[in-house]
């Protein structure tokens, strides 16, 4: 990604003189490929949840309760199948602790929150947990996952003792055109990790994320294709490795009675084509929902958004079908799951970037 785009996507936009007087930035982020033609598999897998009117997940469904639409069109569903959380359950829980984007006023309470949960319930985990903590001075990401959250407290210590060593400044460094290309060259690295292990992921991003521009904000049409080509990676990345992303905003969640975040919801629509791309669709949170996730800004409590988070784990479906060939590279494709009873609510991925 080119530093004119970097710039173009935060929020306020800096002068290149403010940018220079920051410490050196790290390597500019590549241009991401699109797949070669015929390489791409187009078998689909989909999670979904399927809840009732109070939010509990409904269970029993069958193949027969669901259509599939595929750009307004029925598809036929190669297979539903039901997962319930168990020992042996292929979920588990990735939890991103991002100390870039997070002020620093608002990092000891995000440190506070995260020991709470690990060591809530002696110490006993619903879900397998893997922690990512994300730095300026780099990610560790753990080898693996537990239930023990005591022993996920100490991994945590750990990671933390490490990236303060290296002189970690809570933001203080870098502007904000560099948070934006740590943040999502770290992301997409976390995606891809991710992808090598089987399952479903629940990835939760304990921050409130990169700044974004809004519409407008974009000078040349090649702006506009790398930017389209960092949306279509990166959704493509999430959905090959089965993360369902979470935003919470610890400072929101801490001043829910000031802050009630909504603005990312008016980037929600699919960016479809380069034109139709702006920097907003590449917000955490509309990331989140796009993938069947939920966003957290309006609630106090960062240990309830987690628990709603990984309810998302205790029961759930898994689709999978034959997606289309397209006619041209990145073609989106919109998904809608309707479930043939009434009152029920569908939330799983909103789309995907089909291949020739």
């Amino acid at each position: 990604m080119t530093r004119v785009l970097l710039i173009l996507l935060v929020l306020p936009l800096l002068c290149v003189a403010a940018l220079a007087q920051t410490v050196a930035p790290p390597q500019l982020l590549p241009r991401p490929s699109t797949p070669p033609p015929g390489g791409t598999d187009r078998q689909i897998v989909l999670d979904v949840q399927v809840t009732d009117k109070s939010g509990a997940p409904v269970r029993g469904l069958q193949k027969q309760d669901f259509t599939l639409l595929d750009n307004g069109q029925p598809q036929d569903i190669s297979s539903v199948q039901a997962i319930e959380t168990t020992a042996d359950a292929p979920v588990e829980m990735v939890l991103v602790v991002d100390m870039v984007n997070t002020p620093f006023r608002g990092v000891s309470f995000e440190r506070e929150q995260v020991k709470k949960f690990l060591l809530g319930n002696g110490g006993k985990l619903s879900v397998p947990v893997s922690l990512v903590v994300f730095s300026e001075t780099g990610t560790k990401v753990q080898n693996g996952s537990s239930r023990d959250g005591n022993t996920e407290a100490g991994v945590y210590d750990q990671f933390e003792a490490v990236l303060r060593s290296g002189n970690l400044t809570n933001g203080a460094q870098w502007g904000a055109a560099e948070s934006v290309e740590l943040s999502l060259k770290s992301f997409m690295g976390i995606a891809k990790q991710e992808e090598k292990r089987p399952g479903r992921k629940l990835m939760i991003w304990l921050g409130r994320g990169w700044p974004v521009a809004g519409e407008g904000s974009l000078r040349t049409s090649k702006d506009s294709q790398q930017l389209f080509d960092w949306i279509t990676s990166l959704t493509t990345a999430l959905r090959q490795a089965r993360i369902t992303l979470y935003s919470i905003d610890p400072v929101a969640l801490r001043n829910a009675g000031a802050i009630r975040n909504s603005g990312y919801e008016t980037f929600l629509k699919p960016a479809t084509s380069p034109s139709r791309a702006v920097p907003g669709n590449l917000a955490l949170p509309v990331i989140a929902v796009q993938s069947g996730g939920r966003v957290f800004n309006s609630s106090g409590d960062v240990n309830a958004a987690i628990a709603d988070c990984i309810a998302d784990a205790n029961w759930f479906y898994v689709f999978s079908f034959q997606g289309a060939r397209a006619s041209q590279a990145n073609e989106y494709h919109s998904l809608e799951i309707r479930v043939h009873k009434p009152g029920l609510k569908v939330r799983t991925r909103a789309g995907y970037y089909a291949q020739p």
